[in-house]
């Protein structure tokens, strides 16, 4: 698996004629383990990892720091708080949702910045549970060159963290978007990884479903309205 991916990366990197891959590294699980391949991929030298905190939870960037740290990697801190409270001045009140998804989408601005400062790909680390519910902000965490474990189940990234000698204190630590205090991927969705991933296995390879139908249904219409996140925009074509 890892070595697929790892030349997965090479090859996209490669066929683009970029000359390095940046990705934004939160502080969590599979930002980490993306971060182990893209360096096995094209070398430390030509990746470089972004701290992009927006109004974040202290602990995230200690653990990010922390990986690449142990990974040994190039890192700059760009600091997105202060820009998203101006950003907010300047717009209608609006709910917590809307507030939140302002700090994925600077996050990409910012990635992209730095991608056309250095012709670097744009790396994404969303995996496979959470693109096939839509769990992600269109044009923010989701506006990505390049998705490595888009392919994996969550419970695919940790064993590969694992394998790629994570720090366990990022393995094990609650997987959270960072959108507001206390919140919890898990806790948005209303179910567990180990859930969500059983359901979703047997969604796409057409088993009998065991899980409480009640959830089974609620990640079902998850997968159906998150579709158009999955898709390019509609075009009306006229001829």
């Amino acid at each position: 698996m890892k070595n697929k991916i790892v030349f997965w990366i090479k090859s996209q990197v490669k066929s683009s004629g970029a000359k390095g891959i940046v990705l934004g590294l939160s502080g969590g699980i599979d930002s980490a383990v993306v971060a182990a391949l893209c360096k096995e991929a094209v070398g430390k030298n030509k990746l470089l990892v972004l701290f992009m905190p927006c109004k974040s939870n202290p602990q995230d960037l200690e653990d990010a720091r922390l990986v690449a740290k142990k990974l040994k990697l190039k890192s700059k801190l760009v600091d997105l708080s202060g820009i998203h409270r101006c950003f907010l001045k300047t717009l209608p009140e609006a709910n917590a949702l809307a507030k939140s998804n302002l700090k994925p989408r600077l996050r990409m601005s910012t990635l992209y910045y730095f991608a056309n400062k250095l012709n670097y790909l744009v790396c994404g680390t969303g995996n496979k549970s959470e693109l096939m519910v839509g769990y992600f902000t269109k044009f923010g965490d989701g506006g990505v060159d390049i998705l490595p474990i888009a392919d994996l189940f969550k419970r695919q990234v940790r064993k590969l963290a694992l394998e790629l000698k994570i720090p366990q204190s990022v393995i094990t630590k609650p997987p959270t978007a960072g959108l507001w205090q206390g919140q919890t991927d898990e806790g948005e969705m209303g179910i567990t990884y180990d859930q969500l991933d059983d359901i979703l296995d047997r969604f796409c390879h057409k088993k009998k479903q065991i899980s409480d139908s009640a959830k089974v249904n609620k990640v079902k219409k998850m997968y159906a309205n998150s579709e158009h996140k999955r898709k390019g925009a509609g075009i009306c074509y006229i001829h």
